[in-house]
């Protein structure tokens, strides 16, 4: 049995929802709905907050877990943020290339007027 499946199966058979035993551990019924399909795992946190519900000791809890699969949807996560601090990190450049470069269009039309007002007035 895989762990998504166990929870399943733990939390049906004290006949709560997914939003009864989110609330019951502190967390939101999407939360318990990403662990029972497998896309993530709780923190080590939640996970003794979840075996003390269910009277289980952790290591019957946890026991089959394939840690790999936890290993790989943690490397995703990391990755998915390293993602998000680059494009953060885009956007503050862009930013201020767009800064500059306002500025840059700025001075020149100042110039540009500059030198036609001299051009009217002068001759």
């Amino acid at each position: 049995m895989n762990f998504n499946e166990k929870l399943i199966e733990l939390r049906k058979s004290k006949h709560l929802s997914q939003e009864e035993l989110g609330h019951e551990i502190g967390v939101s019924r999407q939360t318990i709905s990403k662990w029972e399909s497998g896309q993530s795992y709780p923190d080590f946190q939640r996970l003794v907050l979840l075996s003390d519900y269910y009277g289980l000791s952790l290591d019957e809890f946890v026991r089959n877990l394939d840690v790999q699969d936890v290993r790989d949807k943690n490397m995703s996560a990391e990755q998915l943020n390293s993602i998000y601090n680059d494009v953060g990190f885009a956007k503050k450049c862009i930013k201020w290339w767009i800064i500059i470069a306002g500025i840059a269009v700025g001075i020149v039309l100042l110039l540009i007027l500059h030198f036609v007002i001299n051009a009217i007035f002068v001759w």
